[in-house]
């Protein structure tokens, strides 16, 4: 396991954009006291313009309600992890996603059958604002993910060790609403095979220590596939803009020209209930 810690808090520390730190610090500074950590994940990690482009960040915090006193948000959160916001700073957008210290650790591990944490996770990420007290909690988190991940998938006889993570990559895809092309796991590994090469083995020995998750994909599915609805139903009511961003996010990944009416961007639930079954059928939602 320390030699994954090792490789995870080495790839966390690589430099960034100096507007993303300032973005990452700018997020941090909205909950004051109960911000902890900030980490940026995406795809834009690999862009050098960001202009036009929405980063996208995990803002680790010490407790939900200590990040937004009393009131629904921190219910939210708690039950529904996590809420998802829009920010701007200087002439950048994002969306950054709100978890608490406790449940990124356990999301990243075997013990929850959801993939949509440990499956971002388990890519690189950077850890752009940190209070030092947090940092080494942040890291032993994200080196949960990895072995979580390839764990869940199962090695396959045979199977060379970039297939391996292609192919887990293509099952945590089909656990949630995802508007990607056809390929996408593939291309995720393929753009960066040594790293995903390095972490195998230090992966496979940390799997004894993490334990292996559930591989019961089809219940995994399923579950995905209702909270992405439910968190859709939750982001309607957080993020600004939210249909215009979904809209932009299917159109950018699947190739689409979603063009929003008036009353879908009022009524952004509405909107994405009406259009979900369309893009289901195309093909562009899977």
């Amino acid at each position: 396991m320390a030699e994954l810690q090792e490789l995870v808090e080495q790839e966390l520390d690589l430099p960034v954009d100096p507007r993303v730190s300032a973005m990452a610090a700018a997020i941090a500074g909205k909950y004051g006291p109960a911000s902890r950590a900030v980490l940026f994940y995406g795809s834009c990690l690999r862009q050098s313009r960001l202009d036009g482009l929405m980063l996208d960040f995990y803002l680790i915090v010490s407790g939900y309600r200590e990040a937004y006193g009393k009131g629904w948000l921190a219910a939210a959160n708690r039950l529904v992890p996590p809420n998802v916001f829009y920010f701007e700073h200087d002439g950048l957008a994002s969306k950054y996603a709100v978890l608490s210290l406790d449940d990124f650790h356990r999301l990243n591990g075997p013990e929850t059958r959801n993939v949509s944490v440990w499956a971002r996770f388990a890519q690189p990420a950077r850890l752009v604002w940190a209070e030092p007290s947090a940092r080494r909690r942040i890291i032993e988190s994200v080196a949960r993910a990895a072995p979580t991940l390839l764990g869940a998938a199962g090695r396959v006889d045979g199977e060379s060790p970039l297939d391996w993570w292609r192919r887990a990559f293509a099952l945590t895809y089909s656990a949630e609403l995802r508007a990607e092309r056809k390929g996408k796991a593939t291309s995720v590994v393929d753009m960066d095979a040594g790293r995903y090469a390095n972490f195998t083995g230090p992966a496979v020995e940390a799997m004894a220590v993490n334990g292996t998750a559930s591989s019961n994909w089809a219940a995994r599915r399923l579950q995905g596939k209702l909270l992405s609805v439910v968190r859709l139903a939750k982001a309607s009511a957080t993020f600004a803009g939210g249909a215009d961003y979904i809209a932009w996010k299917i159109n950018r990944h699947a190739g689409t020209n979603i063009q929003l009416k008036p009353w879908q961007r009022r009524w952004p639930l509405l909107a994405a209930i009406t259009l979900l079954p369309r893009l289901l059928r195309s093909g562009a939602v899977r």
